[in-house]
């Protein structure tokens, strides 16, 4: 059996009617930046939320880097994270010249441990940018609290965690500002790059929709250095097509993730940590096992995809090498990073090809 790994054509083939009517209607249209699919989709995405304002933009890392920006990090300037993540995290901070300053992550939940996190903070410190990694979102309301006392900025990373809950409330409307990423493989995804930025305070929310179109205000008045980083309409289209299915996605992804997890309690391999306060949107369903290369290569052998996300931590990847740290620094994540290995997940996934690929691990 050849199982997707994730199974966009099904996806498409299922909406392929009404996506392509609003595709060929902006088409018609030729408005193809910003415009009347924008705005319908930010309006959306708000009230999905619960956030006041959402602005789509041109993908998950010019998200974070615009509220970055939003918030006026500067160079020498600390932004605490995690370094299990991917690399748009860390490397939006660094494009500012400021430094990322990791914490190490929760074994259970693979998220940034808050517990950690306050021995991190400097007078330099300006935020902390969690991520709710593989659709399940950070301890938000620790991570707040900490923030709240050194009066400073919490942005959550949540291009993973698009539908996510955390004690009744969704992702990206959990902290000053909430970034998230349309990539086609996301929870919620585009037919290319995408992304959108949430919040609820006036100023910032101004001063993003400036910042995502070179900084201006009116047209050709530019109040600050902003970059391009506006949405298509092509892309809005689709997304606002598939916000009308989103709902019963989610809960499809929350139904195979939960499957997954009691059909293999009795293999030998550490399953997902779903904490009792939220859900996850398992933008990944990552097991650990630890012999991976010898379980990649059987189940790869039998069809059935696999991917690493993440098998080398940030702080030692070549490209941060800079900033001084050295293996063993953060042993939780490079633990993690050794054993993580995502299986097929999509809410289109049957009943057929989720046994199979369970009943291959057991094999």
């Amino acid at each position: 059996m050849q199982i997707p790994f994730i199974d966009l054509k099904t996806q498409y083939e299922t909406y392929k009617e009404e996506i392509n009517k609003e595709v060929l209607g902006v088409l018609s249209s030729t408005q193809f930046i910003m415009g009347p699919q924008i705005t319908k989709l930010e309006e959306s995405l708000a009230r999905f939320t619960g956030a006041k304002y959402a602005y789509a933009c041109s993908s998950g890392t010019d998200a974070l880097l615009l509220a970055l920006m939003a918030i006026d990090i500067q160079p020498g300037d600390e932004v605490i994270t995690t370094p299990f993540t991917f690399i748009a995290t860390a490397e939006t901070i660094a494009l500012l010249k400021a430094k990322p300053v990791f914490v190490d992550i929760d074994e259970m939940t693979y998220n940034i441990d808050p517990k950690l996190i306050e021995a991190k903070i400097t007078p330099r410190t300006k935020a902390i940018m969690p991520v709710s990694l593989y659709g399940q979102c950070a301890d938000m309301d620790a991570i707040n609290a900490i923030a709240e006392k050194h009066n400073i900025i919490v942005i959550e990373d949540a291009c993973q965690s698009f539908g996510a809950e955390y004690k009744g409330k969704k992702s990206c409307n959990l902290s000053t500002i909430g970034c998230t990423s349309f990539f086609p493989s996301k929870p919620l995804g585009c037919y290319g790059d995408g992304g959108a930025i949430f919040c609820s305070d006036d100023a910032l929310g101004d001063k993003i929709k400036s910042l995502l179109n070179h900084g201006q205000g009116k047209r050709y008045e530019h109040k600050y250095i902003g970059i391009n980083g506006r949405f298509d309409a092509i892309q809005a289209a689709v997304l606002n097509v598939k916000m009308n299915h989103f709902e019963a996605e989610c809960q499809k992804r929350i139904e195979i993730g939960n499957r997954y997890s009691k059909l293999l309690e009795d293999a030998s391999v550490i399953t997902p940590k779903v904490m009792s306060d939220r859900n996850s949107m398992y933008a990944q369903y990552s097991i650990r096992v630890k012999d991976r290369e010898m379980m990649a290569k059987k189940l790869n052998d039998a069809g059935v995809p696999t991917a690493v996300h993440y098998p080398i931590p940030l702080h030692l990847q070549e490209a941060l090498s800079y900033l001084g740290y050295k293996k063993g620094d953060f042993p939780i994540s490079e633990k993690v990073g050794t054993e993580i290995m995502s299986l097929p997940m999509s809410p289109f996934l049957t009943t057929e090809q989720q046994d199979f690929v369970v009943n291959t691990i057991k094999a």
